[in-house]
């Protein structure tokens, strides 16, 4: 875990197995003050156990998660069919955003159509794209 000082969300989850698209984005979510904390994952199977372990914990979830799709073990599209199944607690507080290098419209319709997922977005996680996510 990464920790910032003052910050828009407390706690940010990035669940990527690319270890350059962990690190940066981590070091751009502290640097800009978009989150306090941030949990970095590279197996999103190890992302969700911490969900479920912390479901109840709002002080430990994440206000944020970006999430891959394309990933050994557990793709996106997996995680986010099993966050479903998690408390609506948990689903009511974290803010489920899909970052991908894809272009192809039909992974973007199947993020899209998915209810706990906000937006999808094409990598890379830049600023511009931070400073629209809202604290609501």
């Amino acid at each position: 875990m990464i920790t910032g000082s003052q910050a828009k969300f407390e706690n940010v989850m990035i669940i990527d197995d690319n270890i350059i698209d962990l690190y940066i984005p981590s070091r751009m979510i502290i640097k800009n003050n978009f989150g306090k904390n941030v949990l970095e994952y590279s197996d999103a199977a190890k992302a969700l156990k911490y969900l479920q372990e912390n479901q109840e914990n709002i002080a430990a979830l994440p206000q944020v998660i970006f999430v891959d799709i394309y990933m050994p073990v557990m793709s996106g599209f997996d995680f986010m069919q099993a966050y479903d199944k998690l408390s609506p607690t948990l689903k009511n507080y974290c803010k489920t955003y899909i970052i991908s290098s894809t272009i192809d419209n039909e992974d973007i319709a199947r993020s899209l159509s998915d209810n706990n997922v906000v937006a999808f977005h094409v990598k890379p996680i830049t600023k511009e794209f931070l400073d629209r996510i809202n604290v609501d």
